[in-house]
């Protein structure tokens, strides 16, 4: 295959700007990493985090970066290390996070990063499937431990997480509980929900009690909230809580910043220690393992993509504009290289 020196990228200049559209070089790659022609790529609303600077403490991105956080699409070189993997397989992935982003036509990532996409999927509901579904699963088995019959409660059960985890949660034997708008009731019940809360009409701390599992995506007093309906020794699990000092510790950010996590986190551990239940707040983190698992998943019939709406690579602003309206269930997919 003939590959461009030059290739077109959505990127974030400037915080608190709007996304550019860039020519930037086609990135070169490592002994371990392979080169993806990228077919479809999945927005984000860690895209919009970062572009309005709140993720700068615990995501410290040297401008300007290249937006995008999954992808799926064709191995066109492979580097010399590389075993996994070979010149024509299709595969799914997330970046690291200080990588290259996926809203280009090119990205290099570490062999480690990736999976073979599941047989029945094509390339855009592959494309909406490793961010959340890694999410999911860190949060429901990494840092939650869950066992087969526990009780999770899964928030917003029709968003992009949502929806997914809903369905990780189910594969993995759980009872599972969510909310969602009248409209939704009928999707997170489709996708395997136990217990759906009209959060209209109902608050899911007045209706919930003895949870193993409480996996927050909203924070605030949502995230306060999720204490109370958990059994002694359950799990927290949040992406949009406040970092402690391990978190800074296990992510490089040094000493004085882990030091400023631990304080800003007080209220939230005094939580924990009051209801006897364990907390974290955690970013994912790329796994092609985890994802070979959420494969299985997908090809057994056990999970599936649920997409709001695709767009074309000249529609991406108004992808983000339909993002940003939060309402939208499942999730939002721009097409790249097609």
């Amino acid at each position: 295959m003939n590959i461009p020196k030059t290739m077109p990228a959505v990127q974030l200049i400037k915080y608190k700007h709007p996304f550019v559209k860039n020519t930037i070089p086609v990135p070169t790659i490592n002994a371990n990493e392979v080169l993806v022609a990228i077919k479809g790529a999945a927005l984000n609303p860690v895209d919009i985090g970062i572009q309005s600077g709140k993720m700068r403490m615990i995501m410290p991105y040297k401008l300007p970066i290249t937006v995008g956080n999954d992808f799926a699409g064709v191995i066109v070189q492979i580097g010399k290390n590389v075993t996994k993997f070979k010149v024509g397989d299709k595969v799914y992935g997330r970046p690291n996070d200080f990588k290259s982003g996926t809203l280009a036509q090119y990205i290099a990532i570490s062999e480690r990063g990736i999976a073979l996409m599941p047989k029945n999927l094509d390339f855009v509901q592959a494309a909406s499937i490793p961010l959340v579904s890694l999410t999911s699963y860190q949060a429901l088995v990494e840092y939650g431990h869950l066992k087969h019959e526990q009780k999770v409660f899964i928030q917003a059960g029709s968003g992009g997480v949502g929806t997914i985890a809903i369905q990780i949660a189910k594969a993995l034997g759980a009872y599972v509980a969510t909310t969602a708008s009248g409209k939704n009731s009928a999707l997170v019940k489709s996708l395997g929900a136990d217990k759906v809360i009209d959060y209209h009409t109902e608050y899911f701390a007045d209706e919930l009690r003895n949870y193993d599992i409480a996996f927050d995506t909203l924070g605030g007093n949502f995230l306060k909230d999720s204490f109370k309906i958990l059994k002694a020794g359950g799990h927290v699990i949040t992406l949009n809580g406040l970092p402690d000092y391990r978190f800074g510790v296990d992510h490089d950010l040094g000493r004085t910043r882990s030091i400023l996590f631990e304080i800003a986190s007080t209220h939230l551990r005094h939580l924990a220690k009051k209801y006897h239940v364990f907390y974290r707040f955690f970013i994912m983190h790329p796994s092609g393992s985890q994802l070979a698992t959420i494969t299985k998943f997908i090809e057994e019939g056990k999970v599936k993509p649920i997409i709001d709406k695709v767009y074309s690579y000249n529609q991406v602003f108004t992808a983000y504009d339909h993002l940003q309206s939060k309402h939208a269930p499942g999730k939002t997919v721009v097409k790249i290289n097609v």
